[in-house]
């Protein structure tokens, strides 16, 4: 069974709540971090905390909402091993995951109504990453993970 983390700050909250419910009624396995209400915290804290049960196998992929999505995935980013990506559409959610190989979703609760939500989550956790040419290209974001390079060899000055 596949493990979704979760975690909204207020923004997100009430969101956060509606795709919990859908995942559980589709047989996913969810592990709640939090928010557990709309009083005000900090987004960074809910993206510490899903991005690191991510990258230590407690989840298999994570669903992240703050009011845009922006500032969660900007946050998750920060963790090694961690691809986010804030999707407003279920095209850039298919993307995520079969070029860019994302294990963490982003939503923005202030942008995305909760059927658009739905819709974008749905497709998010049915895309597989593609491989191919596209393996090569998340290497390269693994490397400049790990601080090992500041510049991609195939990048030159001209």
């Amino acid at each position: 069974m596949t493990v979704v983390g979760l975690g909204a700050d207020h923004a997100g909250f009430p969101l956060k709540e509606d795709l919990k419910a859908w995942l559980v009624t589709r047989g996913y396995d969810v592990a709640d971090f939090g928010t557990q209400s709309a009083d005000a915290v900090d987004y960074p804290d809910y993206a510490a905390a899903v991005g690191s049960a991510v990258t230590a196998g407690k989840a298999d992929c994570g669903v992240l909402v703050c009011g845009t999505g922006i500032g969660m995935a900007i946050a998750a980013n920060k963790l090694p091993g961690i691809r986010a990506a804030a999707c407003s559409d279920a095209y850039t959610a298919r993307m995520s995951r079969e070029h860019n190989d994302a294990n963490i979703l982003a939503l923005g609760a202030r942008i995305t109504g909760r059927d658009a939500a739905i819709e974008i989550l749905e497709t998010w956790l049915a895309a597989a990453f593609a491989g191919g040419r596209h393996a090569r290209r998340v290497d390269k974001i693994v490397v400049l993970d790990r601080g090992r390079g500041q510049e991609s060899p195939d990048a030159q000055a001209r």
